[in-house]
């Protein structure tokens, strides 16, 4: 083999190697910014934790918060409501699970639901785990929320009690200090 054939050769295998490495990089630069639009824009990451101040709150009554574009029910309950959420005993309810952020093994009962010296607060996602939709409060055969879409009812622990709806409303992963709760973001829905 000559030379000339050689060098032929490996200008050729260059060639090859420079023209596909230039062709990666472009094909890097024109993906990237398709994939960088689908990170979290700060609007989002600003949501991903919230404070709400309780001290506000009456008892009896219940505000509706929007966190990551979701509505948030919190509640100051009565102790008429505390005590019919503590005397339902679990066997009573179609969902055993608690389904808190802070401690997902933990069973219904309302003492792992509820917040406060006494449990006087309960905060939880305002989605109906049937279809989504957002239950109205303080309605229901149980007092707590009811879904009209479909009739899914909720006590004022937050527990589906009857209807369709397969889980209790979620509690999102949260810090409490007697007077604030904060959202914290690791919730996923």
């Amino acid at each position: 083999m000559s030379t000339t054939t050689q060098d032929e050769g490996s200008r050729r295998d260059f060639l090859y190697v420079a023209t596909g490495a230039v062709g990666a990089v472009t094909v890097g630069a024109a993906v990237w910014p398709l994939i960088d639009q689908m990170n979290p824009s700060a609007s989002v990451l600003a949501l991903a934790t919230i404070d709400i101040d309780l001290t506000q709150l009456e008892q009896g009554q219940q505000i509706t918060v929007k966190w990551r574009g979701k509505p948030v029910f919190v509640r100051y309950r009565t102790p008429a409501e505390i005590e019919a959420a503590r005397n339902t005993p679990l066997s009573a309810l179609p969902d055993r699970n608690a389904r808190t952020g802070n401690n997902p093994s933990a069973d219904a009962s309302d003492e792992n639901r509820a917040l406060g010296e006494n449990g006087e607060y309960v905060v939880m996602m305002g989605v109906c785990t049937h279809l989504g939709c957002v239950p109205l409060g303080e309605q229901g055969d149980f007092g707590g929320w009811f879904c009209p879409c479909h009739g899914s009812h909720y006590d004022t622990s937050g527990r589906i009690r009857k209807g369709p709806a397969p889980e209790n409303l979620p509690i999102p992963e949260l810090a409490f200090d007697g007077s604030t709760v904060t959202l914290l973001e690791q919730y996923k829905a």
